[in-house]
């Protein structure tokens, strides 16, 4: 993976290589330090992955990326998806019911 992060530029300027997290599966080491920033990842994640061409990513490789997120934030990335794009949820749904079924307890507090 060729990612560096920037430490004088914002989390918010800064490009995210959502492609080469994809494909890694993997985000880097501290990367996100804080909850503020693992929502504003999300919250980016959210637009990417709606606005990519189909077939640019599996859900599987979707799955890997989210498995490395704090739970509270995978649960945010599925509010934000329905929040945004109400009927894109018909195509994330087999992602969407095996987290939300791992975390149903979370869904009530």
């Amino acid at each position: 993976m060729t990612f560096r992060q920037e430490q004088s530029i914002p989390f918010a300027a800064q490009a995210i290589p959502f492609d080469e997290f994809l494909a890694a599966g993997k985000l880097p080491d501290g990367y996100l330090p804080s909850e503020y920033l693992a929502q504003q990842f999300v919250e980016r994640l959210v637009h990417y992955v709606l606005s990519v061409p189909a077939g640019s990513y599996t859900m599987a490789q979707l799955s890997h990326l989210l498995e490395q997120l704090d739970p509270r934030a995978q649960v945010f990335f599925f509010k934000r998806l329905k929040e945004t794009s109400p009927d894109s949820l018909k195509d994330f749904a087999p992602l969407y019911y095996g987290f939300m079924n791992e975390f149903h307890s979370l869904l009530f507090t």
